[in-house]
């Protein structure tokens, strides 16, 4: 079954900076970029210190993110706990 939190149209980058959380915070400690595809916010994954992806999910409830890594186009549905 198709995953129904995949929007129709993807949000386009805030920044390509970096994660924006940790800029704002001065920090530049990320492992990986993912892009929230509701509003455009970039986050940095949960390999990263401060997990900034997943902790834009808990705040917005926004569904799913793809990342923002060279050479990948996998998405992550947070509602549906799987990759779509």
């Amino acid at each position: 079954m198709a995953c129904v939190h995949v929007p129709d149209e993807a949000a386009v980058p805030q920044t390509s900076a970096g994660c924006q959380d940790c800029l704002a915070a001065g920090e530049r400690r990320w492992v990986h970029l993912r892009l929230c595809l509701t509003c455009g916010h970039v986050g940095c994954c949960d390999s990263s210190p401060r997990r900034h992806a997943s902790a834009h999910h808990a705040d917005t409830g926004h569904p799913v993110m793809r990342s923002l890594e060279p050479g990948e186009s996998w998405r992550w549905c947070f509602v549906d706990d799987r990759l779509v």
